[in-house]
């Protein structure tokens, strides 16, 4: 004999994707409109296993590994007193991680948000670092002429 739980869960009905029942299991929402509060986050595209599940734990998330150690290499030659080289190190890391999101369908634990907001802020930000190493004074390897002169010109004005 099912009891008043049960006969309440057969009878819930779901309006669409984003409804939720509420304590009497009848669907709360019957609008498009996100909720306030969310409870419950989607994984993000090509967040999934970048390897078999019987496949070791380091394996499973490679994408993400490859990037930490080259970021962790990066920040040791910059502790080294190699600034130039560790920080275009890390530049050249996240760029690779935008490439990895890119080209990979299942990236594990490097896919955090949608595939185009990785990429463009992997990129973004392994751009501006790589670019900031290679302007480093003394001896920059890049010169902007521009910066010289919004740089004069805010101190002088």
């Amino acid at each position: 004999m099912p009891d008043a739980a049960e006969e309440r869960a057969e009878d819930i009905t779901v309006r669409d994707p984003v409804s939720a029942p509420d304590a009497e299991g009848r669907p709360r929402r019957t609008t498009r409109r996100f909720p306030l509060f969310t409870r419950d986050t989607a994984r993000p595209e090509g967040g999934g296993r970048a390897a078999p599940r019987d496949a070791p734990a380091p394996a499973r998330q490679w994408p993400i590994l490859a990037v930490l150690l080259a970021v962790g290499l990066g920040l040791l030659l910059t502790a080294l007193d190699q600034f130039r080289l560790g920080t275009l190190l890390v530049g050249v890391a996240l760029l690779a991680g935008a490439v990895l999101r890119w080209l990979v369908p299942d990236v594990g634990m490097l896919a955090v948000r949608s595939r185009f907001t990785d990429i463009v802020t992997y990129g973004g930000l392994g751009l501006a670092i790589a670019l900031l190493a290679l302007m480093v004074q003394p001896n920059p390897l890049l010169e902007i002429p521009f910066l010289k002169d919004t740089l004069h010109f805010t101190v002088d004005g």
